[in-house]
């Protein structure tokens, strides 16, 4: 276990990241384009939804991420909580950024497909209405990051704020399980046959997914550094004015 934590240690993530970032971003820039290529312009139109069902390949997979996205901030939350670790509450904290956008994004692609669908931009779904109220908890988060002057103090705030979202990310995820109301259909990828999409749909779909996850890794590997060499500059601005007090 030792050796896991020496690799989150600042100088360590550091280093090690240098190196894999430029490979994952490539890496996710070849596998998203890829994806949304292939699903755009190499699948059929569905017979009942027309050309509209390809908003899907980019709002499943943003839907998916912005519930999975906090999922990983829960977990870089708890580790703050119990062992103080730096580098992954600042995590978390790249990561909400990137997490509201992905709300934002499956927000308004479910909106531009559910017109021509459902008739209407938005209905109060069980499952759009907890997506929304995630999102309101990305801004929550973010904003009181910036509210809290104090480093720490934010960190153990917006980790209990994070615990308390937490619930609304699992609603969000089985909100169609919970309640068998509202238009909002099940899963559209799902280890049973009988719900699943049909393969021409489902390949292109698990890549745009993966493509979708690597420019995450790369994004939050970026900010990551991004804020860390923040938080360097902060504390040499502090010892900076304590010498010259």
């Amino acid at each position: 276990m030792n050796s896991i934590w020496e690799w989150a240690n600042p100088r360590k993530f550091m280093r090690w990241t240098d190196k894999a970032l430029p490979v994952v971003a490539v890496l996710a820039a070849v596998v998203f384009v890829a994806g949304l290529v292939w699903g755009f312009f190499f699948t059929p139109d569905d017979y009942r939804q027309g050309a509209t069902v390809k908003i899907f390949y980019i709002h499943v997979p943003a839907a998916m991420m912005a519930i999975n996205i906090w999922a990983m901030m829960l977990v870089t939350s708890l580790i703050w909580i119990v062992r103080r670790h730096h580098v992954s509450v600042l995590a978390a904290k790249s990561a909400a950024s990137i997490g509201m956008t992905m709300t934002l994004i499956a927000l308004i692609t479910g909106a531009v497909w559910g017109k021509p669908m459902w008739g209407t931009y938005w209905e109060w779904d069980p499952r759009l209405t907890s997506f929304l109220i995630l999102f309101l908890f990305y801004v929550g988060y973010m904003a009181l990051w910036e509210a809290v002057e104090n480093p720490d103090t934010a960190a153990d705030l917006t980790s209990v704020l994070c615990l308390v979202g937490s619930v609304f990310a699992i609603l969000s995820r089985y909100a169609v399980l919970f309640w068998n109301q509202g238009l909002h259909q099940g899963a559209s990828l799902s280890m049973d046959a009988e719900e699943n999409v049909a393969d021409v749909y489902w390949y292109p779909a698990l890549v745009c997914i993966a493509g979708f996850v690597l420019l995450f890794i790369a994004l939050v590997l970026l900010r990551t550094r991004t804020e860390i060499r923040a938080r360097r500059l902060h504390a040499i601005e502090l010892r900076e004015r304590a010498e010259n007090a």
